[in-house]
């Protein structure tokens, strides 16, 4: 199950990843968990994609510290939810959240089933100049196993319940 206004993202898209995870999280929860979740690792890889993006002349250099609660999002178009802004939802089913700067531009969808206990984690990328794909190049191996242990860092509530 995907969002329509995710399936017009995907077509001429440079990079899509869809991670699953099964869970009874609701979205709000699992959203301000994974977003919120940054340990040590974390920090210091932000760190360094700071570095990077100022050898990059990006606007975008600083380290965010992105702590979200349940209540703070907020699904109208245009609210920001962190770094990023809301550009369509609808409550316990969708959220697609954009972020971009002068090299690329990404999209993170979180698009709930909970008739079938799990959540779906798509990020799309578009680069927008050359160093978008320098950038991405680099990060992509990384980009990977963040991804994967935010949305396992939003699920581990729901199994310590078990």
């Amino acid at each position: 199950m995907t969002a329509p206004e995710l399936e017009r993202l995907l077509v001429g898209a440079d990079h899509v990843d869809t991670k699953t995870v099964h869970t009874t999280v609701p979205l709000r929860e699992f959203v301000a968990a994974a977003l919120s979740w940054q340990p040590v690792w974390i920090r210091l890889l932000w760190r360094a994609r700071a570095v990077l993006a100022t050898a990059l002349r990006l606007r975008e250099t600083h380290v965010p510290e992105m702590q979200v609660r349940p209540e703070e999002i907020k699904f109208a178009p245009g609210s920001k939810v962190g770094f990023f802004t809301v550009l369509a939802a609808e409550e316990d089913r969708f959220l697609l959240l954009e972020a971009g700067d002068t090299h690329l531009v990404g999209y993170l969808a979180v698009v709930a089933e909970p008739a079938a206990e799990r959540v779906h984690t798509t990020t799309v990328v578009r680069y927008r100049r050359w160093t978008g794909r320098l950038y991405f190049a680099i990060v992509r191996p990384f980009h990977h196993i963040v991804v994967r242990s935010m949305i396992n860092a939003a699920v581990a509530p729901a199994r310590r319940k078990v």
